[in-house]
């Protein structure tokens, strides 16, 4: 993959969530749509991308680990599936990502209760963004509920049907069991799927899905690796759940939804 492939990879996953508003500039999705569709705009994409508010901060940190572009395909990679170029981050560098994030909107509050709870080896992996920081903590979008967490982890699934512009997956579903998240049996589920982002998808494919966005079919490598961080993800976020109480107590999250809102309002 090239430097521009980047764009146009990361693109795929963003896409969604600037469908639902959740994140990134409102006249985005015809520049990623393009990106995506017929690898053109891809300088426009990355400017777009880059003002996505909770993306950026990663990217900028996995580029900056490793003396590379924050667009390089292999970065964005890392990020949305993950691959080794997050195996070098340590709690050092994930300070340091959150106080990009602190600039990008994230309360002063949530940053504070995340330092004081940050596990020995977070990653700059979606799945640890979604599981430990939240869901719409940087932005206040969206609120952090295990539903919500579901819906924006990537996920693997695997393709069991294709008609009618629609796909049958199969794929476990994210749960809290005994204040853990943890990954269920896998269930079938249908979506709808746009046929020129995944020309040529067919049963037995092994796909990426973000906000019921089917983004990616992924390769072997790629599935494999998807699974991988997303355990490691889970993993380290579960060690941090009880002390963050972010999860599972209605009291303890009304209470803290209202202090980032003061938060917020305050800057």
């Amino acid at each position: 993959m090239t430097r521009t492939d980047g764009a146009a990879l990361c693109a795929r996953f963003s896409l969604a969530t600037n469908r639902l508003q959740y994140c990134g500039p409102a006249d985005a999705e015809g520049t990623l749509y393009r990106a995506i569709i017929e690898n053109v705009d891809l300088d426009r994409a990355r400017e777009a991308l880059s003002r996505f508010e909770a993306l950026y901060p990663y990217l900028e940190a996995i580029g900056r680990r490793h003396g590379l572009d924050p667009f390089d395909a292999r970065v964005v990679e890392a990020y949305w599936i993950g691959n080794d170029l997050l195996d070098a981050f340590d709690r050092a560098d994930f300070l340091s990502l959150l106080e990009g994030l602190r600039r990008r909107g994230l309360p002063r509050a949530t940053a504070e209760r995340l330092v004081a709870h940050l596990p020995a080896r977070p990653i700059p992996h979606h799945a640890f963004h979604v599981s430990f920081v939240g869901v719409g903590e940087v932005t206040g979008h969206v609120e952090t509920t295990v539903a919500n967490m579901e819906a924006c982890r990537p996920a693997r699934a695997r393709v069991v049907a294709v008609a009618m512009g629609r796909l049958a997956v199969e794929r476990p579903h994210l749960h809290l069991a005994d204040g853990h998240l943890r990954l269920g049996a896998p269930q079938r589920e249908e979506l709808a799927y746009d046929p020129r982002i995944l020309p040529g998808v067919r049963p037995g494919d092994a796909v990426a899905l973000h906000w019921g966005h089917a983004a990616l079919v992924l390769s072997p490598r790629q599935a494999d690796a998807l699974d991988h961080y997303t355990a490691r993800a889970l993993s380290e976020a579960n060690a941090a759940l009880p002390g963050l109480r972010a999860l599972g107590d209605p009291v303890a999250r009304s209470e803290r939804h209202a202090a980032d809102e003061r938060d917020r309002e305050g800057e």
